[in-house]
């Protein structure tokens, strides 16, 4: 089973920007399609974006897309999240998880093998 460790958080100021990472180690990374999901204090976790084995394929939710970009880098077993134009509700622990199937799967939650711990992002304003 693959272990995630997400890294890169921190505290911005709203129309700032933050570059999170989450190195994987113990899997065939490059089978994996990875996801990233947020939680807020008191919210429920939500999809943030996805990305395809190859990278080619990216899925965002509304709230991020155009602002947010997922990237990938198979050699060193690695996934990045550049989020730009940061906005105070984007304050959240940050997760990174590894899952089977396609990458506009992100809905079943039966498809996710492993998650990380989570890095905290606290945008102020």
């Amino acid at each position: 089973q693959v272990q995630l460790v997400e890294s890169g958080g921190g505290l911005v100021q709203a129309g700032g920007s933050l570059r999170l990472s989450c190195a994987t180690s113990g899997g065939s990374f490059s089978r994996y399609v990875m996801d990233w999901f947020r939680q807020a204090p008191g919210k429920e976790r939500e999809f943030v974006a996805a990305i395809s084995t190859s990278g080619v394929i990216t899925y965002y939710a509304d709230s991020v897309k155009g602002r947010f970009a997922v990237s990938r880098d198979n050699a060193k077993s690695t996934v990045y999240l550049q989020m730009d134009s940061l906005k105070p509700e984007d304050t959240a622990v940050y997760y990174c998880a590894a899952r089977r199937g396609l990458a506009r799967d992100y809905s079943k939650t039966n498809l996710y093998d492993s998650w990380g711990q989570g890095t905290q992002v606290t945008v102020s304003s």
